[in-house]
Formats: C-alpha cells, sequence, structure tokens
C-alpha cells in the first residue's frame, strides 16, 4: 500500500517570529531586550517549546514591525484569531478614510496626487495624474495599473523620462527594500519584473537641475517641455485596517517655476 503524502501545515508561530527577527537583523537578545523579555523565552518561542499568548504574539510583532496583513497570520499561526479588520474602501465604514483621501487628492490639483497599495497598484488617482501619462501603451492604463510598471516600462513613462537612470536606480532600490522589509513574495516578483526592463545605462547622479540638491526629482518631457517633479509619501499612520494600513499618498510638487506655470497651463487648457 502506497503511503499517502500529507501536506505541511502552516508554519508555526515560532518559525515565523523567527523570520522576521532575522529580516530586522536582530540577534535573540536584542529582541529580548527591546520587547522586555526574557531571551529563554522568547528562545522557546521560536522553537515551539512555549506557546505564546495572543497579546505576547501581538507585542513582538510591535517590536518587530511586522504589518498588520502578517500580524494576523502571526496570530493565526499561534491559534488564535486575527484582531485587524480589512475592508474594501467602498465599505460604509470607511467613510471618513475615503474622504481624507479624497480631500488630499482635490486639495493638491492642478498638481498630481496618486494613491498606491502595498503592491504600487493604483487605486486613485486625481485629474493632473493623467495628464502626465500622454502617449503611455494603452494596455498599461488598463486596471489594474501598476505606478511601477507605468514609470519604467519601455512603453510606458520610460522613453519621456530624462533623468531615467537615476530615477529607475532609485525606484528598484525603493521596492528592493520593501520587498527585503515584507518579506512579501509578490513585491519580489514586481522587482524582477522591474529590473527587466531596459535602463538608461546611467545610475550616477546628474546634478543638472537645483532639485538635485534636496531630492531625486522626476524630469518628464510633455511635448516641447519638460516637467521636473519632486514627490512626497504619506500614510496613515494610526490605521488599524489593513487595507487603510497598506495605502500611500504621494503627492507630486514643482521643482522649478517653469513646471509650476506649465501644470497650472495645463490643467487649465485641459481638465482631463
Amino acid at each position: 500500500m502506497t503511503d499517502l503524502a500529507v501536506a505541511p501545515g502552516p508554519p508555526r508561530v515560532g518559525v515565523l517570529l523567527r523570520e522576521w527577527r532575522r529580516r530586522r537583523h536582530l540577534s535573540q537578545l536584542e529582541l529580548a531586550l527591546e520587547a522586555g523579555v526574557s531571551t529563554r523565552h522568547l528562545s522557546f518561542v521560536e522553537t515551539g517549546r512555549s506557546r505564546p499568548s495572543a497579546e505576547m504574539v501581538l507585542h513582538l510583532a510591535e517590536q518587530l514591525e511586522v504589518p498588520l496583513r502578517e500580524r494576523n497570520d502571526l496570530l493565526l499561526a499561534a491559534g488564535y484569531a486575527p484582531v485587524y479588520g480589512q475592508r474594501g474602501l467602498d465599505d460604509p465604514e470607511m467613510g471618513p478614510a475615503r474622504e481624507v483621501i479624497d480631500t488630499i487628492l482635490r486639495g493638491h490639483e492642478p498638481l498630481p496626487a496618486l494613491v498606491v497599495d502595498r503592491h504600487w497598484g493604483l487605486v486613485a488617482g486625481n485629474t493632473a495624474v493623467w495628464l502626465l501619462a500622454e502617449g503611455v501603451a494603452p494596455e498599461l492604463l488598463e486596471p489594474p495599473i501598476n505606478v511601477m510598471r507605468l514609470t519604467l516600462h519601455p512603453d510606458g513613462l520610460a522613453p519621456r523620462i530624462l533623468n531615467l537612470g537615476q530615477l529607475r536606480g532609485h525606484l528598484l532600490d525603493q521596492v528592493a527594500r520593501q520587498a527585503a522589509l515584507s518579506g512579501d513574495p509578490a513585491l519580489a516578483t514586481l522587482l524582477e519584473e522591474l529590473e527587466g526592463y531596459p535602463g538608461s545605462g546611467d545610475e550616477a547622479p546628474r546634478r543638472t537641475h537645483p532639485a538635485y540638491d534636496i531630492a531625486v526629482p522626476t524630469r518628464l518631457r510633455r511635448g516641447d517641455e519638460v516637467l521636473s517633479f519632486i514627490s512626497t509619501i504619506a500614510t496613515f499612520g494610526t490605521a488599524v485596517d489593513v487595507t487603510l494600513a497598506e495605502l500611500s499618498i504621494e503627492t507630486l510638487f514643482p521643482a522649478d517655476a517653469a513646471t509650476a506655470d506649465a501644470v497650472r497651463r495645463l490643467t487649465a487648457t485641459d481638465p482631463g
């Protein structure tokens, strides 16, 4: 009689906690000190000799800066129910968050602003965002739109980005850092795809614009004009909902007076 293979169950919570600790480059002693627990107890948790309480799982996850989605996974692996909800943005309970997002997007016009999820999927954008997407291949604008793909794809914005080499290097580093910190396989897959796109071959800063003194600008050719932007990213810092915690709001600002004037003129004549 042939033995039937038994599919392995989900990883024990101790294994997952050890993976997160190593991902954060912490020793057991360092984490124990930060968490205010004994090294012996932490070792017993990681090896499965001791089952942590739900409170301890969440406490260790807090010290390790584990994202909310993965905190739920840790609780499940320890035999407890998840504590963080995950609602869609159209859920009535998300009304206040939607108001905040809409206020920021509308209030930032005529400058571009957009909202992305943890995989850089476009969640929302104001009318000014679409002015920048002129000439992009239609398939890249079909949902779900990925902002990193849209920016670096050879049929996307890449051919019109004057400092593509430097910007590409900066964005790839950003995705690589997020993939390493989160352990998210989808981000690792996205990074591999992005790295396969052709670059300009010049990843070194070329200080030909004043914005380089303070940040890496995006210098985009649009018709006969060059639009130069620097950006900021905001998050919901006190979110206890998985969806909300994974959203980022990126707002673009003119890096020079010529760009500010051009954006005002473009949005006045081409409202989208």
